[in-house]
């Protein structure tokens, strides 16, 4: 698996790095999931909520909705890819 990320990235990723990608993909599911009603009640969206709003809840400080989007899910996306390119930088 780990060669195979190698070919996408193009370099060298270690274990922190694709625990980090790991993470903006719960963080994106968890998002998309919050526009369908129905699954907000779900015991696995409530499980996604509580492994990403604590890191959500500190964008969601600094950032404020713009009318009735929050943003700061991207953001807090994009941190975590920045920290991830740096993890593969580094070989971690």
């Amino acid at each position: 698996m780990v060669e195979s990320v190698n070919v996408l990235y193009g370099g060298q990723s270690g274990v922190l790095s694709l625990l980090v990608d790991l993470y903006i993909i719960v963080i994106f599911v968890y998002v998309l999931a919050t526009w369908i009603p129905e699954w907000r009640y779900q015991s696995w969206h409530r499980t996604l909520g509580s492994i990403c709003e604590p890191y959500l809840g500190i964008f969601r400080r600094i950032v404020p909705p713009v009318g009735m989007a929050d943003l700061s899910p991207m953001v807090a996306i994009l941190v975590l890819a920045a920290l991830a390119q740096l993890l593969r930088l580094a070989g971690l």
